[in-house]
């Protein structure tokens, strides 16, 4: 069951046109109409007729065909733009692109549109239209502040009275009802008059300047396919990112830990061989074993902490990457901006594109100082990752920058890597994060 409107809330709604800027701008709008309608019919009707008489001569009635569908093209685009800052009305360009390339293939493409005809169509109806508004509007506005002051001035007209159309107010009793005439017309009549105007010229500019059907299903199909596209491309990036992620932990586990336990599980057996026979070289190799361990636990921690480190979870991206700037090699200055707080899976990409890029840093680059920088703009993260080093990085150079590219083109985010030859080299990353 619906809210049982108030008082108050009816009072607000009769009242609102007085509180929007549109109201004004509609009269503005309506004002202007009959200026322009004039140049416009001018201009049309005087082309018309002579493209018309002329067609006989066909030769000389080109120019000015080509000339009335120009005009009109121009009046249709200033009319769109006047149509988007005073009445809200925000349309695209109706016409289908030139498939002639020759001056004369494009007139006659011109002359067989209908949206090019609408154009000519709404040149010749704003001057019509365009007086109607002036009028109801100098009506509902001037009338109705002339009946508001009709107290002040009753007195000094002939016999004390003053005509209004069919109607004639005298003496104090009529000049006070044409006051409060003049008060509801203004409080409510006129506002409310020009919101239906302003509506009405948003009906005949949609209706004569806005694309076709045909042209406005046409453009939707190119929009959803090119959605469709990014979606496509977003999905694969992500997946090529997911696979490429998953070698890279593959290959760290065979590179990397899995030799150090093969290693600790070979000495292991010669300590249970020689435990017996030869105490101290067990011993010895019993604190291999243990550095060993202590070693490929350190490169599990380190791999886990490539997926998601607690760090980053519970004091964010300032504190994780702090730590990755603690581990690094090389002097790096970090300077971090992301209040509020991006969302989880947006963090742990700016988490991984930094720590992999630093690494990229330290094993090619030849650098000896880098700069990290990470500011959120909005609904934008950026990310800036410079270094000193020689340059020459690119993305398909096999330096796992394409990896990073593949996991920002999964959030829908992009990279590019500026690195001339000799340095310096920026990596410079934006991600969606949301409102």
């Amino acid at each position: 069951m619906g809210d049982v409107p108030t008082v108050n809330g009816v009072v607000r709604k009769l009242l609102s046109p007085w509180r929007t800027a549109r109201t004004w701008y509609g009269v503005v709008h309506g004002v202007l109409d009959l200026f322009v309608g004039t140049v416009t019919f001018s201009l049309v009707v005087t082309l018309l007729a002579l493209s018309a008489s002329l067609l006989i001569v066909f030769p000389l009635a080109l120019p000015f065909v080509w000339l009335l569908f120009g005009c009109a093209d121009l009046a249709g685009r200033i009319e769109r733009s006047r149509a988007a800052a005073l009445l809200g009305v925000h349309l695209p360009a109706p016409h289908a692109p030139f498939t002639s390339r020759g001056w004369f293939g494009r007139l006659g493409q011109r002359a067989t549109s209908g949206s090019r005809w609408r154009e000519i169509a709404y040149c010749l109806l704003l001057l019509p239209t365009g007086a109607i508004k002036l009028v109801v509007l100098t009506a509902v506005w001037s009338g109705s502040f002339a009946l508001l002051i009709l107290p002040l001035y009753i007195g000094s007209l002939p016999g004390d009275s003053a005509e209004f159309g069919l109607f004639e107010l005298s003496g104090p009793d009529g000049a006070l009802a044409g006051s409060l005439t003049g008060a509801f017309g203004l409080l409510l009549v006129a506002p409310w008059a020009t919101v239906a105007l302003s509506t009405l010229g948003g009906l005949i500019v949609r209706a004569l300047l806005g694309p076709s059907p045909e042209v406005a299903l046409r453009a939707q199909v190119t929009e959803l396919e090119a959605s469709r596209t990014a979606a496509e491309a977003s999905r694969t990036a992500a997946v090529d990112s997911a696979e490429a992620e998953r070698r890279r932990i593959e290959r760290d586990l065979h590179d990397g830990a899995q030799q150090r336990l093969v290693g600790l599980a070979m000495d292991l057996g010669i300590i249970r061989e020689k435990f017996d026979q030869d105490p101290d070289r067990a011993r010895q190799l019993v604190t291999n074993a243990h550095q060993e361990a202590k070693a490929a636990l350190a490169e599990l921690r380190d791999l886990v902490r490539g997926f998601h480190p607690a760090i980053l979870e519970d004091r964010g991206l300032d504190a994780a990457l702090s730590a990755v700037v603690a581990r690094c090699p090389i002097p790096v200055q970090l300077d971090i901006a992301v209040e509020p707080r991006p969302p989880a899976s947006v963090e742990s990409a700016a988490y991984f594109v930094v720590a992999e890029a630093l690494t990229n840093v330290t094993k090619h680059a030849q650098a000896t100082a880098a700069r990290v920088s990470i500011a959120r703009h909005g609904t934008l993260l950026a990310i800036d990752i410079s270094d000193n080093g020689r340059g020459g990085a690119t993305l398909t150079g096999g330096t796992g920058l394409r990896g990073l590219d593949e996991r920002v083109r999964g959030l829908d985010g992009w990279m590019r890597v500026l690195s001339p030859p000799g340095g310096p080299t920026s990596v410079l990353v934006e991600l969606p994060c949301g409102s």
